[in-house]
């Protein structure tokens, strides 16, 4: 296997799935493999996107050949280009599959990109039933999975869910990688400096795209418990990423709690470019998840070296080990409180420095890469 074609979310759009694509990318590049990675004109439609916009404000990655050449609501553009990857013939297509949404788009490329007989499909799963679930899902995700030749999925609740499509397709197991492309950690000074924080405070990070599913509230009402006990004292909660819905919900539950200056909202988009200075200048990443997968921003807390508190859904706790890299709670505020309360009686940060260090040895882009290679040998037996 030496040519390799990526499909699917890259610069210039932004986000977890771009910066995903692109590292794989450098790392199959690395290997010596003929990478183009085939990314979106139109990825979804304005009025179907909760953000504020889709596009990254930060620099192209260098060295990575990404053509915007995928219209995702134009069939006939799904046929064009799966008759043009056919012709140019890469071993394998790799395409990450995280919402139905994009299955009609992707699963026909796929089909006409395999039927030369010599191209395999490969797919990366994040989500095969995604969080925020619609009647026509499973429709959308069978189509797409009949078109992939193999999986690699991140968590033992993927493998799951897509049991539910199919169990005669080769699947293999390989955890989210440590993100490496926002930096290294800095001196907490100069990051607390940068965000115009308080070195006399310590902060607690709620980091990402704010859903319903992540369980922001959680944390509000556990912070509220933790308060009242009086344990809140010279420490602060950065909630920082952008809403993408129910923002005066939250912003009302802050309100009627009191936690105006005790929950600190950077309401915006995170940059690449800006992540580093958040993730150093935290003590903990909290994610009060009530329905996850895997997720991003664990991994983005092993490349800084941050402890997490979690919620034990989905793959939360394979990837979070309880007591070594930080603690898994329950989807309470009783019991994130609980884990809160305990991370600083023991130390905090410090205490959690040399396991964490040890763990994040298990998720690299190499291993990665690798069980693609050998997934690729499997679907060619």
């Amino acid at each position: 296997m030496n040519k390799i074609t990526i499909l699917g979310t890259a610069y210039p759009y932004r986000g977890g799935i771009a910066s995903f694509n692109e590292m794989l990318a450098r790392t199959f590049l690395k290997k010596g493999k003929q990478v183009n990675v085939k990314t979106f004109t139109v990825q979804y439609p304005n009025f179907l996107f909760p953000g504020k916009t889709q596009y990254s404000e930060s620099v192209a990655p260098e060295g990575i050949d990404i053509e915007r050449c995928v219209n995702s609501v134009n069939p006939f553009n799904w046929i064009r280009m799966g008759l043009r990857i056919r012709k140019e013939r890469p071993d394998m297509v790799l395409v990450k599959y995280w919402t139905p949404f994009l299955a009609p788009c992707l699963g026909t490329i796929c089909y006409l990109a395999k039927s030369n007989k010599h191209t395999r499909i490969l797919s990366q799963l994040d989500n095969v039933v995604p969080h925020e679930a619609h009647f026509f899902d499973s429709w959308l995700t069978h189509y797409f999975v009949r078109s992939v030749d193999g999986f690699v999925y991140m968590s033992q609740q993927v493998k799951q869910d897509l049991d539910k499509f199919t169990t005669s397709k080769p699947a293999l197991f390989s955890p989210h990688p440590v993100f490496a492309n926002f930096g290294e950690r800095m001196e907490r000074k100069e990051a607390i400096t940068h965000l115009n924080l308080s070195e006399d405070t310590q902060y607690l990070l709620f980091f990402g795209i704010i859903r319903d599913y992540k369980g922001l509230d959680l944390l509000i009402d556990a912070w509220k418990l933790l308060k009242d006990k009086g344990l809140t004292k010279g420490k602060k909660v950065i909630v920082a990423g952008e809403y993408y819905n129910n923002k005066e919900k939250y912003t009302a539950q802050i309100e009627a709690l009191g936690l105006q200056n005790d929950i600190l909202v950077h309401d915006s988009f995170i940059r690449d470019d800006e992540v580093k200075y958040y993730f150093s200048a935290v003590d903990v990443v909290v994610q009060p998840y009530k329905d996850a997968t895997q997720s991003g921003v664990t991994q983005i807390a092993y490349q800084f070296s941050v402890p997490m508190i979690v919620t034990n859904v989905g793959g939360l706790a394979e990837i979070v080990s309880d007591g070594r890299s930080g603690f898994v709670a329950e989807s309470s505020p009783e019991s994130i409180a609980a884990a809160i309360e305990k991370f600083y009686t023991i130390g905090g940060a410090p205490h959690f420095a040399e396991t964490i260090a040890e763990e994040r040895k298990r998720f690299t882009w190499e291993a990665m890469t690798e069980q693609f290679e050998v997934l690729y040998k499997q679907v060619n037996q």
